[in-house]
């Protein structure tokens, strides 16, 4: 992998901020002809250094007015109770993120839901009559924000 230099990681930035950007901006942004910046936007990619691009949805517009935090302590702490419940967790049509972590809580699932009742019967039929989970902790989020990776730029 080639090093990150200044101005890749301004180009990280500024990709961060709006990926919709065109070539042409962000080259004027980052200082770059158009083709050079195109370059090493392509190679960032082929490294694996940018993953993706995705659109932000408003969740409420979409019918979706509740979001929680669902900690999830398992029965057990075995690989296979790990992947199982990992899997499933992640194939949650209401699932927005899935963390494993270490401590008291072994998974915290992002979730969006329409109401109380659908995350009730989420928590009910998704989380608690599962074998591997013990037990679970469910927190609603008020606000959420989206931030970046921090890009240090003196590097």
């Amino acid at each position: 992998m080639t090093p990150l230099d200044r101005i890749d990681r301004t180009i990280l930035e500024a990709l961060q901020n709006n990926a919709r950007l065109s070539n042409k901006a962000l080259a004027a942004q980052v200082g770059l002809a158009p083709s050079s910046c195109l370059a090493r936007v392509k190679r960032l990619e082929t490294e694996g250094i940018i993953q993706g691009y995705r659109a932000e949805l408003n969740v409420r517009s979409m019918g979706l007015g509740l979001q929680a935090l669902i900690a999830v302590q398992l029965r057990q702490h075995v690989g296979e109770a790990f992947g199982n419940i990992g899997d499933h967790l992640r194939s949650l049509p209401e699932t927005v993120a899935v963390y494993c972590l270490g401590g008291t809580t072994d998974f915290l699932v992002h979730v969006v839901c329409r109401d109380t009742e659908h995350l009730r019967v989420l928590t009910n039929q998704s989380f608690t009559n599962r074998p591997e989970v013990s037990r679970i902790e469910t927190s609603l989020v008020f606000s959420f924000t989206r931030l970046g990776v921090p890009v240090d730029k003196g590097a």
